[in-house]
């Protein structure tokens, strides 16, 4: 009894220490932003008028929930990029609201 009390509050103590440690992180999401979403919204975030959106200022259009609905899910010529973590997600979104 005494060692599986100990060892779900070693399980508790381990989910809440990683949970602290995700923070989002611009600087990241700058790398993912260039590798995954440069070749359609270019590297200074303007887009291409009349196909790919800017990107610049995109916190002042969207909140940050339906930013990051849009990269997980895409949309319009957007394809879904499903294969990102929510914690990547998370970091583009950061970066982006820059």
């Amino acid at each position: 009894m005494k060692l599986s009390f100990t060892l779900a509050a070693l399980l508790c103590g381990t989910t809440l220490a990683t949970t602290a440690w995700c923070k989002d992180d611009p600087a990241a999401g700058a790398k993912l932003y260039s590798a995954n979403c440069t070749a359609c919204h270019g590297t200074d975030r303007a887009g291409m008028p009349g196909a790919f959106p800017a990107l610049t200022d995109i916190s002042k259009r969207l909140q940050p929930a339906q930013i990051k609905d849009k990269i997980r899910k895409g949309g319009g010529l957007m394809p879904p990029f499903a294969q990102l973590s929510q914690q990547e997600i998370d970091d583009i979104a950061s970066y982006l609201a820059k």
